[in-house]
């Protein structure tokens, strides 16, 4: 049994690990050496770079520390354990490429003028890499615990938090790099988010399950507990079996998806799922008016 659980887990970690390594390394190989920026934490260790050059391992570590104790102490260490899963990789890679790149193992891209295969490149790799470590319950901290603290405390929806973030730190960047910098930045900021989308196999930020099972009331209880996260119960009838079910619906983030469905499973293996894209949504955990 124990040797099972250790298997779960190694199947949710060992993505999240190669996700954090494509992203340093697209960090390191594209975005740096084109002095291009990024948006949250990230930006802030690439600002720090430019400017002071700090190393982006050790200012990437020093600003997730802090932020990931808070997290773990306002929301939770079900919530935050991947999180730090995610900085504790993500620092170790950029720090393994910055060797490499230091003692000539590995080089960078680099252009004089021509910065459109940089921003492109940038924003493939940097979304490829997100996407696998969201895909897989994991984040790479910084903005993304902000954005969950206060959307618990305010309600604030996560995405705008996470987009004022993204415009302070990017606006804050004009300080040191040039204005046409920012418009390459923003085709791979663009790129990385449609990248995440693809590998989160849809194009939206959201997903609605409808779940049918003997178990319904037992699935919701752990939904609402595991994942604070609110589920309808709504009665129905089999048409075929005229018999009466409940079917529970819950509408999730994309990276809750697998650990909705893991839920479910863990309940009922045969319980029948319906996934629906959601195209928008408004409340409580979500967009708020």
């Amino acid at each position: 049994m124990k040797i099972s659980k250790i298997m779960e887990q190694l199947k949710m970690i060992l993505p999240i690990l190669l996700g954090t390594a494509i992203y340093a390394f697209g960090l390191l190989y594209f975005i740096i050496p084109s002095k291009l920026m990024e948006g949250g934490i990230t930006g802030i260790t690439l600002l720090l770079n430019y400017a002071f050059s700090i190393s982006p391992s050790l200012s990437t570590l020093l600003l997730n520390i802090p932020l990931f104790l808070i997290g773990w102490k306002m929301l939770g260490a079900k919530q935050i354990i991947y999180t730090g899963v995610g900085i504790g990789s993500l620092t170790f890679f950029l720090w393994l490429f910055e060797k490499m790149i230091h003692f000539g193992w590995m080089g960078t891209f680099q252009t004089e003028h021509d910065f459109i295969l940089s921003s492109l490149y940038a924003g493939v790799t940097l979304g490829a890499g997100l996407g696998i470590v969201f895909r897989f319950g994991g984040t790479t901290g910084g903005s993304d615990i902000i954005a969950r603290i206060l959307n618990r405390k305010f309600g604030w929806s996560m995405g705008r938090i996470l987009l004022v973030i993204d415009i302070v730190i990017i606006s804050a960047s004009l300080l040191y790099i040039p204005k046409e910098k920012i418009l390459y930045t923003l085709v791979a900021v663009f790129i990385a988010s449609k990248m995440i989308d693809f590998i989160q196999e849809g194009a939206y930020s959201a997903r609605a399950f409808m779940i049918i099972s003997d178990h319904t009331m037992d699935i919701a209880d752990m939904i609402t507990k595991d994942m604070d996260r609110g589920v309808t119960i709504i009665p129905a009838v089999g048409a075929f079996s005229k018999q009466a079910k409940h079917v529970a619906y819950c509408v999730v983030s994309r990276q809750e998806i697998r650990r909705l469905h893991q839920i479910v499973k863990s309940v009922d293996p045969r319980a029948f799922i319906i996934i629906q894209d959601v195209h928008d949504v408004h409340g409580e955990g979500f967009k708020e008016e």
